[in-house]
């Protein structure tokens, strides 16, 4: 049994505000603690769930808050970026595990919600719905036949993994209080959580089934700023002012064209 597990960083249990999640910021060393600790305990659940191989990749930002030398030695990890695919290995694997994500832009009270770029991206419809990373990444896995299988996060993050993924198991490690402001479980009982929640998804990979978007795919991106739209780009529908569509056949050639 083969598990890949996307590591983001707004989500991972005691992580409250940016200044734990960006580069630059002053308790960054602090989150990257965080994150590892999260990820070891996800590899350890995968492997008492029964898993022969397990892959990590950081998926917050340029991949690079993983402390390295604190990784469960089990598992293959991914840092950095890649140039062809947003999940590199997806296809063959049983599985995916969506761990320390983070609600979509807009929700209310859920701690650092975004999707993609706070910066760039202000709402974003897969196929119509309004959605988030949850559903994109789940849509690329689905792409090949990979069923989501767990999703870790805050409250408002787990009430979105079932809206868009029936059966997942959900694991909760902090209640939103604001965007920068949750409602904390301890280390200890937050990695409990982790572990067991990853053991339960490792048996539940092959009764889920994969999240299939329809295709052609069409991806609609409203931009935080106005007048930045990427006309020169083949394929492109403008909207409005800061707001395109595109179409593509699989959801990450969609992603790539955004």
């Amino acid at each position: 049994m083969k598990l890949f597990v996307m590591a983001d960083m707004e989500g991972i249990s005691g992580i409250f505000q940016r200044s734990q999640t960006g580069r630059a910021e002053a308790n960054f060393e602090t989150g990257r603690r965080f994150l590892t600790w999260d990820v070891n305990a996800c590899v350890a659940g995968c492997f008492e769930g029964g898993a022969s191989e397990v892959i990590v990749r950081d998926a917050h930002g340029a991949g690079y808050g993983f402390v390295w030398e604190e990784l469960d030695p089990r598992a293959r990890y991914v840092q950095g970026v890649s140039e062809r695919e947003r999940i590199p290995g997806i296809a063959g694997c049983d599985g995916l595990i969506l761990l320390g994500y983070h609600a979509m832009a807009g929700t209310r009270e859920a701690v650092l919600e975004h999707t993609m770029s706070s910066a760039g991206w202000q709402n974003f419809w897969m196929n119509g719905r309004k959605c988030g990373e949850i559903a994109i990444d789940a849509g690329i896995a689905g792409d090949h036949g990979v069923p989501t299988v767990m999703v870790s996060g805050d409250d408002k993050t787990c009430r979105e993994a079932k809206r868009f993924l029936p059966g997942v198991v959900t694991v909760e490690v902090k209640r939103g209080l604001a965007r920068e402001g949750a409602l904390l479980l301890s280390r200890e009982e937050a990695h409990r959580r982790i572990q067991a929640g990853a053991a339960k998804a490792v048996g539940r990979c092959r009764a889920l089934k994969p999240f299939r978007v329809k295709k052609p795919v069409t991806f609609r991106l409203e931009k935080v700023s106005k007048g930045r739209l990427p006309l020169h780009r083949p394929g492109v529908r403008v909207v409005d002012g800061r707001t395109y569509e595109v179409k593509a056949a699989t959801v990450e050639e969609a992603l790539n064209l955004l």
